[in-house]
Formats: C-alpha cells, sequence, structure tokens
C-alpha cells in the first residue's frame, strides 16, 4: 500500500514538473501550462467581475440618474468594455507580461484582422459608431429591410431584434450602417398611420368622414392631438377613395391599431348603410339588333321549362336590395342637428365637415351625468339635442336649465379652474363635445360663438358670485378679463 502511494507521489511530482516547464519566453517572461491556465482563470474572472459591475451600475446609479433605457444601455456598455479593458491590463502587468514587446504582435494581428478578418472587424467598427452616435438604441422599434421589431441589446459585434412575432434575430451591425434604417422611435414616438377606405360612388363624403373620425375616436391608443384626418384621396376607377390618418406614440402596436380601426370602421359603415364597393364594368353590344332573333328562341325555349323551379337572386340581386335598406335615410342626423344650431346654421358641406373633425357627437341617455363639479375640465359642450340641468351639490342648489342650441363646460376650459357645477341629461339628449386642443381652431372660424362664449361667460361667472358658488377673480370688468383669457389661450 506503501508502494503505490509513493508511486502516486512520484506520478504527481513528474506531472506537476511537466505543467511547471517553460513552453515559450515573451518579453523576458517564461511561460508554463500553469501559468497559461492561471491567466485564463483570471481573465475569465475580470469578463464575468466587468459584466456584474456594469450591470449593477445600471440597476442602481444609472436607474436614478438616467430615467431613459436605451442611454442607460450605452452607459453600461461602455462601463463594461472599459473595465474589461483595465481588467486585462492589470493582469498581464501582474503576470510580468513586457506590453510593449507585443507591439510587432499588435501589428501582425492587425494586418491579419484587416485582411481575413475583414466582416468581424467591420462590425466591430459598425458596433462603436452605433453606440457613440445612437441612431438606435435598446427599446427603440425599427425596420431595417423587412426586418421590424424592438431592439433589446447592442452588443460591440451584434444587435438583437425581437420581432412581432417573438421572434429574436441576431443582426451584424454592419447592417445598421450600410442601409436604410427606419428608426420609429427615434426622439419623438408619435407616428401617423394611413388606413385607406373605398365606398362606392354616390356615397356622401361628409358622412364617410363622421363615420371614420368616430371609428378614430373609439380607439383608446389612437391620440387626440394631433387630431385625426380624412383624406378624399381620389376618384377610383369603381370607388370613392378615401383614407383616414390617426396618429399614435406606440409604434410597436401598428399593426394591432390598424386592426381595430378596421374592425371599429366596418361596425360603423354598417351601423349607417354604407356601402363598400366591388369591380363594376359596363358592357356594350354593337350589333344587337342581329342578336335579337336569337334571344326570342331563347327566351321561347325557357317558357316551355315553366314547370321548373325559377332560379334563386343573384347576389347582385340582393346587394341591389341591400342599398334601399330604409335605414340609410337618418344617416345625415348630425349634419341637419349642426344646421339647426344659429351659429353653424350658413355653414357649407366643406365647413361642416371641419366641424366633424373638430368635435363628435355623443349621446347621452336621460339622468346621466355629463360631468361632475370638481373634475378638472377638458372638453366644451354644445347641445344638439334634448336638455340638460346644472346644478352644485356643494351647495345643494339648482342653478339652471339649457336646451338645444345652448352650450356649457366652457368656464373651466377658459377660466383654467375645476368644473364649478354638476351637469346631468333631463331626457335622451345628443351632444356635440369639444376637446380643449381642437376648441381654438373652432373660434377662430366662428367669431359669433367666440362672442357668446365670451358674454355668456360674463353672465354665468356673475350668477355663480352671486350664489356664493365661485368667488370673484379680480376687480377688472368682466367682459375685459374673459376677452384677454380668449387672446392669451386662444390669440382670438
Amino acid at each position: 500500500m506503501q508502494w503505490l502511494f509513493s508511486q502516486l507521489q512520484a506520478f504527481f511530482k513528474q506531472l506537476g514538473a511537466i505543467f511547471s516547464t517553460p513552453i515559450f519566453e515573451i518579453g523576458g517572461t517564461q511561460y508554463s501550462a500553469n501559468l497559461i491556465a492561471t491567466l485564463i482563470l483570471v481573465l475569465i474572472g475580470v469578463f464575468w467581475i466587468a459584466h456584474f459591475l456594469s450591470n449593477l451600475i445600471k440597476r442602481g446609479l444609472l436607474a436614478r440618474l438616467i430615467p431613459e433605457r436605451g442611454s442607460r444601455e450605452v452607459v453600461a456598455a461602455f462601463v463594461r468594455y472599459s473595465l474589461t479593458f483595465v481588467g486585462i491590463v492589470v493582469v498581464l502587468q501582474s503576470a510580468g507580461v513586457n506590453l510593449s514587446s507585443l507591439t510587432i504582435f499588435a501589428g501582425v494581428l492587425g494586418i491579419g484582422i484587416g485582411f481575413g478578418l475583414q466582416n468581424l472587424a467591420s462590425n466591430f467598427i459598425s458596433g462603436l459608431t452605433i453606440l457613440l452616435e445612437q441612431p438606435i438604441r435598446v427599446g427603440d422599434f425599427i425596420q431595417v429591410n423587412d426586418l421590424l421589431g424592438t431592439v433589446e441589446d447592442i452588443s460591440i459585434r451584434s444587435t438583437t431584434v425581437r420581432t412581432q412575432d417573438g421572434v429574436f434575430v441576431i443582426v451584424p451591425n454592419i447592417k445598421f450602417v450600410e442601409n436604410h434604417v427606419v428608426n420609429w422611435s427615434y426622439r419623438d414616438p408619435r407616428c401617423r398611420i394611413h388606413i385607406p377606405v373605398s365606398v362606392e360612388y354616390g356615397s356622401d363624403a361628409v358622412l364617410i368622414s363622421e363615420a371614420l373620425l368616430e371609428a378614430a375616436r373609439k380607439e383608446p391608443r389612437v391620440l387626440s392631438d394631433p387630431v385625426p384626418r380624412v383624406w378624399f384621396r381620389q376618384f377610383g376607377e369603381s370607388s370613392l377613395n378615401f383614407e383616414l390618418l390617426v396618429w399614435i406614440d406606440k409604434p410597436a402596436e401598428n399593426e394591432p391599431i390598424k386592426s381595430s380601426l378596421n374592425f371599429l370602421i366596418n361596425q360603423s359603415f354598417r351601423s349607417r348603410g354604407i356601402e363598400m364597393p366591388f369591380p363594376q364594368r359596363e358592357l356594350y353590344i354593337r350589333n344587337l339588333g342581329e342578336l335579337t332573333p336569337l334571344l326570342r328562341s331563347h327566351d321561347d325555349g325557357a317558357a316551355s321549362t315553366n314547370n321548373k323551379t325559377p332560379p334563386p337572386e343573384s347576389d347582385l340581386a340582393q346587394l341591389d336590395k341591400r342599398k334601399t335598406n330604409p335605414t340609410t335615410l337618418n344617416n345625415l342626423a348630425l349634419r341637419n342637428l349642426l344646421r339647426r344650431i344659429s351659429y353653424f346654421e350658413q355653414c357649407s358641406d366643406i365647413e361642416i365637415l371641419q366641424l366633424i373633425e373638430y368635435g363628435y357627437r355623443q349621446i347621452y341617455p336621460a339622468e346621466q351625468i355629463v360631468c361632475e363639479e370638481g373634475e378638472p375640465g377638458d372638453s366644451f359642450y354644445i347641445i344638439l339635442k334634448g336638455s340638460v340641468e346644472i346644478f352644485s351639490r356643494r351647495v345643494e342648489q339648482y342653478i339652471a336649465t339649457l336646451n338645444e342650441g345652448e352650450f356649457f363646460g366652457e368656464m373651466s376650459l377658459l377660466m383654467g379652474i375645476p368644473r364649478s357645477a354638476t351637469v346631468r341629461t333631463r331626457e335622451d339628449s345628443v351632444l356635440f363635445v369639444i376637446e380643449r386642443s381642437d376648441l381654438q381652431r373652432l373660434l377662430g372660424n366662428h367669431r359669433d360663438l367666440a362672442d357668446q362664449i365670451a358674454q355668456k361667460l360674463v353672465e354665468r361667472q356673475q350668477m355663480l358670485q352671486d350664489m356664493g358658488i365661485l368667488s370673484a377673480f379680480s376687480e377688472e370688468t368682466p367682459l375685459l378679463r374673459i376677452r384677454k383669457r380668449l387672446q392669451t389661450l386662444f390669440g382670438i
């Protein structure tokens, strides 16, 4: 047993001597297998420590100092590469490596990289360019050729992109330098999407615009500012071609938003009886007189088979029946309702179309709260049909009843104060709702409405002050104060 132990001891001593035997020498330092293995392990530790410290700094210090994700990733990448470089230099110098002696070796290696590793060198330089210039950053939604997705990671050689199907694609950095890159998130994530829509000839352009804008406002991911627009693109071969333009701030959801809008447009068209077009061709028969005898003989043959069941109606005949649906008679309700208001009654169809772009119709059942006292005011309301009552919950007092053609909600918008009262419908009512961002354009184009709003605001302010609901703002003349407020807010 002792003999076996002595043999093992001798074997390990010889093995240690072999690993300790110098293999080569660089700059006066002899390198054995033991030293090389130790250097490799230490360098692996340097890479791991650099990665760990950069992630720690990114999640701690950088998360507090830099709120934007892409900038944090860039800074963290430079910290990681810097720590790795410093660690390698320290380890090599501690191992007795004379770095100046590696100059010739580095030069030869550089020539080899230039000839044999051109792609790797190009991707390396491209990676540094991306990290320094930041044309794309982590979290950006980009498109390169046919690849569309979100940037998940930018390394020194390649960039990881996650597609909308959840597939991770590793893209060499040179692709972002050589090709055109569409960065949907660059500086401003807001972008406009286009929804083409075709309708049959004879359709009402104002009704089409109302239906499209209604669909846009029902989609919560569509921005209200800038407001949606409807363009009449062209007179097509078999259709009138419109386009709905809406703004979004989530470019990664571009396709889902388009799908949702198409569903809403289809629903809005069906509720108004608007028909989609189908290809049509007109056929002219030049020798109709010569074909008349043939047609008559064919009719005689068909009469002899009158015992057979008549063929079903064609799809085109059924489509013609659908066109005469009586529900289409009610499709012009909003235009007619707007023209019943005194300051809109002389508007042309083009001006009515602009009005529909400023606001939208909202139907409220009886006894429903439209706006609550104390809430911030962000909408202006015109009563198209029905009536509302205004009261104060705080002082438990009835204030007024407003009927068709009157408006409310202007005080909170113009004076910059919360809602001073609660508004509730007395019956089924139709209100024309105008958001804050669109009120300026409306008042700029309808100065008589601006004058009436200013006058009504003075009267209502004085009434609320007399009731103790609203405190006085200043000693200035009320009408002059309102005029100054309109000038400050809207420049009118």
